[in-house]
């Protein structure tokens, strides 16, 4: 049970110190713990993320937004948390719903809860209408694997527990877009449970994302034709005694 053990949001940073502070004081004031992974920044990302009241995890390198997750699982794993939440740096997740993310998990004793931007009618981060024609089509491999509807497979705001947290603290993809849509895929594959609640992300206040615009379209496309192919890393199976081992709920949130 996530409620009586402790959950630590994790924040993957790459020189955001105009927003760091803003983005870690909303997260303590809902009462969790944080730890901002430095992604190798060279600006004052670390120094201003533990002045807000975050633990701090320093990378001598960049390593990418799944490199720094999965050193943040591990520092999870090893400090004994029962859950993690992935929450961006630039200020798009709503920190005041991850008590939403917390409670579908154990509602429907789920592995992974996505937040969903297309879900919520408040949403009002949303791609071009070419980028997110090439995100249906994720979506569509997904959704087909999961046996049930997913309509944001590249959603960084979620909740990850165990057992699969373990797993992602091993074995967790490096590069763009596997930490977000082949890190769900492969755990759909491998028999955790995957749902997905509305959440109301919004456009980030400060910088522009790393990967934009037709780059990130042939990104999209490259990592399409690398989970039809099956060529995605494998994950251990979930396996338990029970015999609901390989049921995957939806949740819509209505």
């Amino acid at each position: 049970m996530i409620n009586t053990r402790p959950l630590l949001v994790i924040v993957p940073a790459l020189n955001e110190q105009k927003s760091i502070q803003q983005v870690v004081r909303a997260i303590r004031a809902e009462q969790f713990d944080v730890l901002v992974v430095d992604d190798g920044s060279t600006d004052e990302t670390a120094l201003r993320a533990e002045s807000a009241g975050a633990k701090v995890l320093l990378l001598p390198v960049n390593l990418g937004v799944g490199g720094a997750l999965r050193a943040g699982f591990r520092f999870a794993v090893d400090n004994d948390y029962a859950a993690v939440v992935q929450v961006d740096a630039d200020g798009q997740h709503p920190a005041n719903q991850i008590r939403d993310l917390i409670a579908a998990a154990e509602q429907h004793n789920a592995h992974l809860v996505i937040g969903s931007r297309y879900l919520s009618p408040d949403s009002t981060l949303l791609p071009t209408a070419s980028r997110r024609f090439a995100m249906r089509l994720l979506s569509k491999v997904v959704s087909r694997e999961a046996g049930h509807r997913i309509t944001d497979t590249t959603s960084g705001f979620r909740i990850i527990r165990q057992p699969l947290l373990n797993v992602f603290a091993r074995h967790f993809p490096s590069y763009y877009l596997g930490d977000t849509y082949e890190a769900t895929l492969a755990a759909i594959r491998a028999g955790y449970r995957i749902i997905e609640i509305p959440a109301a992300l919004q456009p980030r206040v400060y910088g522009e994302s790393s990967v934009s615009g037709s780059r990130a379209i042939l990104h999209i496309l490259r990592v399409l034709l690398v989970s039809v192919l099956r060529l995605h890393p494998r994950i251990p199976r979930y396996s338990n005694s029970r015999t609901d081992t390989a049921t995957v709920y939806e949740c819509t949130g209505q």
